[in-house]
């Protein structure tokens, strides 16, 4: 037994090896670059100690940055798990095609966000978009709906929440079927009505599925990139930039890899800080069935 459990253990090299090559090293390396003035492809290194990290909070792009971050983070993820409860509860009740429905929400989620991004921008763009299109057939003068960073925040926030929106959805449906129906009868009987059974049953019961959901959408919101790329590549006036996205700009186009890296371990220690307090929030409150 003692030797099968060894060999066991083996199964796991691939995996570290994996994210030893792949996560841990870049991470380290990312860490170590982020103290340096560097272009990013030349030789020479300029050491500067912590000068990258005192430069993010007098960056006014990096603190817009930040906060759009936030409103892309937190919005999506807000909508994506309001959403994605409202259509579990509907497709968890049988009825005829409720797997077709859940297939046809799903579906989204298996597009890259890059391509994503390019088919909506043929929704919102000035010229011929479709958005325009059928304004002008009531006689509505076009929308640029880019142009406003305001708005163009907005249109990134929704479309990223409409395409995940299936994630969470698969979520809530296994949350949903894994408690037992004693419970709502017990409220049944007690008199609650659908309303009270939703909130004090359904949502208590469905805490640790939540917690999935909410954390995962969360970090994917935060990390948010390919989107931005596709429908404004930050513009504009750079102004609808996410923290990822501004890493790419720093890097590649303003060739300050030091400090692109800087922000780079800002985010990540931003995300790990929220991604586990939010856990620790919600098994806080978990209740056992």
């Amino acid at each position: 037994m003692k030797k099968r459990r060894r060999w066991i253990n083996f199964f796991y090299v691939p995996a570290v090896v994996f994210m030893s090559l792949f996560v841990v090293w870049p991470l380290i390396k990312g860490f170590s670059v982020s103290f340096y003035q560097w272009n990013g492809y030349s030789a020479r290194m300029k050491p500067v100690g912590f000068e990258n990290y005192v430069k993010l909070f007098s960056d006014r792009f990096f603190i817009s940055s930040f906060w759009n971050t936030i409103l892309y983070g937190a919005g999506s993820c807000l909508l994506q798990n309001v959403f994605g409860l409202l259509i579990a509860v509907f497709l968890n009740s049988k009825f005829k095609g409720r797997h077709i429905v859940r297939t046809i929400v799903f579906l989204p989620t298996m597009i890259s966000g890059l391509v994503m991004g390019y088919i909506m921008y043929f929704f919102v763009q000035y010229n011929h978009g479709i958005f325009n299109d059928l304004l002008k057939l009531f006689g509505v003068e076009p929308i640029d709906w880019l142009r406003d960073a305001n708005r163009g925040k907005l249109i990134i926030t929704l479309i990223n929440s409409w395409q995940f929106v299936g994630g969470p959805m698969v979520i809530y449906i296994a949350g949903l079927q894994n408690i037992p129906q004693m419970y709502y009868d017990a409220a049944e009987i007690d008199g609650a009505s659908p309303r009270k059974r939703f909130f004090h049953v359904t949502v208590p019961l469905l805490l640790p599925a939540m917690s999935t959901a909410v954390v995962t959408n969360l970090i994917g919101g935060l990390k948010l990139h390919d989107v931005i790329v596709a429908l404004t590549s930050g513009g504009p006036a750079q102004k609808t930039h996410s923290l990822s996205t501004y890493i790419s700009y720093e890097y590649f186009t303003a060739e300050k890899a030091g400090y692109a890296s800087a922000i780079g371990i800002f985010l990540f220690a931003f995300i790990f800080v929220t991604s586990t307090l939010l856990n620790r929030f919600f098994h806080s409150r978990e209740v056992e069935y």
